[in-house]
């Protein structure tokens, strides 16, 4: 009989990342397993301790996890599997008995001080904020005494016996993290005809490398969804270029552009193919799952006088 599957998340317990775990089909009957930090994640997944690994890759406020990004990039490597996304609400809570004019310090992960801080500025504006490895270590710490507060979900709260005393916190109510399962290379799941592939990839530094990156993609009809570039850690000036694109590896289109890139690219990295977890064109999104999926239209003539409005205004000092 086949052991369960362990799979790792950023923990401790009651973290978004393991909310997002639960959505996905391998955790229905797998062993979920705390894991300190995204990079410990990563890691553990590397050397066998778990059999994949889930963890933020980017926020609709905040953009893209650096120590994830930075992570997947590195030897040996590792794909995505599956993708969750997970609106994000948070709670400010304490300890039973504390109100909010007792709080001098409260804690939270960084993206989740960063989707509050106009909220703590008007609210708590004496605390002391401090940074911590993630939101349900936040709320530990606000259960042990060691902060008076913590900005984190109402699991945490559950989870640590602790009072929530306030309630969708957010800056930018609607906000969606979106969570990637990590594991070691291995065939990609059978196309679904709503998938994503992502890749990362270095080009040589010339004018116009980047532009016939993107065209080999374009004129094989491939919607690039995301690019986001981070530095390349020991080359100064050079940066990884990580794209996100609407297809499957299987397919004949996505397959001639990776062989494409492969020639164009001084490195490329396939980081997996996987079905999609925003709403297919025509879809109903699911509450706090994101906006519906737009498909894009043809500029009409109007669209083209207003383009030159806005910048002959910019070529004047008008317009912004």
């Amino acid at each position: 009989m086949p052991s369960r599957l362990r799979l790792g998340f950023l923990g401790p317990n009651a973290t978004f990342t393991e909310q997002a775990l639960r959505t996905l089909p391998a955790a229905a009957d797998a062993e979920l397993v705390p894991i300190a930090g995204a990079p410990a994640v990563l890691a553990a997944v590397r050397d066998g301790s778990v059999d994949a690994g889930c963890v933020p890759i980017e926020n609709t406020v905040e953009g893209a996890v650096p120590p994830v990004l930075d992570g997947l990039v590195e030897e040996p490597r590792l794909v995505i599997a599956e993708e969750a996304r997970v609106a994000v609400r948070f709670s400010l809570m304490g300890r039973p008995g504390t109100g909010t004019g007792d709080i001098t310090t409260v804690a939270s992960h960084g993206h989740g001080i960063a989707q509050t801080r106009e909220w703590l500025a008007a609210n708590l504006p004496g605390a002391e904020v401090r940074v911590t490895s993630s939101t349900a270590e936040a709320a530990a710490q606000a259960a042990r005494g060691e902060v008076d507060a913590a900005v984190a979900s109402p699991l945490a709260a559950q989870r640590h016996g602790l009072a929530v005393l306030a309630e969708d916190v957010a800056d930018n109510p609607g906000a969606v993290t979106r969570f990637v399962l990590l594991t070691r290379p291995g065939p990609p799941p059978v196309p679904t005809g709503w998938d994503r592939t992502t890749l990362v990839a270095t080009t040589p530094n010339q004018p116009g490398t980047l532009l016939g990156l993107l065209t080999e993609l374009t004129v094989r009809g491939i919607d690039l969804t995301r690019i986001e570039s981070r530095p390349v850690k020991d080359r100064h000036a050079q940066y990884w270029f990580h794209l996100d694109c609407s297809g499957h590896v299987a397919e004949p289109a996505m397959g001639e552009a990776l062989a494409a890139l492969y020639r164009r690219c001084d490195r490329l990295i396939y980081l997996g193919s996987f079905a999609r977890s925003d709403p297919a064109p025509g879809d109903v999104t699911p509450a706090g799952t994101g906006s519906p999926v737009v498909p894009l239209r043809t500029p009409t003539a109007d669209d083209h006088a207003t383009s030159e409005r806005w910048l002959d205004a910019i070529r004047r000092g008008t317009g912004t």
